[in-house]
């Protein structure tokens, strides 16, 4: 296991600026918002000129964990298209894993393992693994259904993100069962009524989560995910700092 960080925790500077911030805090790696709404590079800009956006990305002389992704479009041909030109980018930058949200709750469960399949069919063609979020608006917010959609779904894995098992409507203090599904995980510190608090002020139990991974034999990143939000009223870089230390002495 290695600590990457994610440009969202400098989400209030350009790319180049986050990547830089990230670069002096020494991570190994880097986990990339690609978001249409997001602060930093877009996937239409991805599917626009992607040998461009790799060249740029090269030229930065920093490692890449994952790329996140959100992409703004309810059309499904125009959604597989964009998803294909991250996924080659990830392909140029060697990126293991790409991903994305899942289906909101209350979405057609059958319909979500079909959609998923096609993308991770589509993701797996170019070089790269296909995962979704645990997120607590998303049919992955609920466990059991992260590991169904799995389970139903060739090559699909989770990016694990427990604190929304803890801040949201039915708490889980036990998620064991997504674990053998885990591909990528970002972590920060989480209170029932608050998705991220200063780090030691949650609940997130990072040695559990830790042994956990170690249990799957998992190799893969670990991102501090720490989002540089309006709302943030703390200085956010020594928690950043706190919180890579922190997995660091613990990997």
């Amino acid at each position: 296991m290695y600590i990457a960080c994610s440009t969202l925790c400098f989400g209030k500077h350009p790319l180049d600026r986050a990547l830089r911030a990230i670069s002096d805090l020494h991570f190994q790696k880097v986990d990339l918002a690609i978001h249409e709404n997001g602060p930093h590079l877009k996937p239409t800009e991805v599917a626009a000129d992607g040998n461009r956006c790799a060249q740029m990305l090269r030229a930065t002389g920093m490692s890449f964990a994952a790329l996140h992704v959100e992409i703004a479009t309810t059309d499904h041909e125009r959604h597989k298209e964009l998803l294909r030109a991250v996924c080659r980018l990830g392909k140029l930058l060697t990126v293991p894993v790409v991903n994305i949200p899942a289906a909101l709750i209350g979405s057609d469960f059958e319909e979500e393992v079909t959609r998923l399949t096609q993308l991770s069919r589509l993701a797996a063609a170019e070089g790269v693994i296909l995962t979704v979020e645990t997120h607590r608006d998303r049919i992955t917010g609920d466990p059991a259904g992260a590991v169904e959609l799995c389970r139903r779904v060739p090559d699909l894995g989770l990016t694990l993100d427990p604190s929304h098992y803890i801040a949201c409507q039915h708490p889980r203090a036990d998620y064991d069962e997504v674990f053998p599904y885990v591909r990528h995980v970002r972590l920060r510190d989480t209170s029932p009524d608050k998705l991220q608090v200063r780090i030691g002020q949650g609940r997130i139990e990072y040695g559990k989560i830790v042994a956990l991974l170690e249990r799957e034999d998992y190799q893969r990143a670990i991102t501090v995910d720490i989002r540089d939000n309006p709302e943030t009223d703390y200085p956010l870089d020594p928690e950043v700092r706190k919180l890579k230390f922190l997995m660091e002495s613990m990997v």
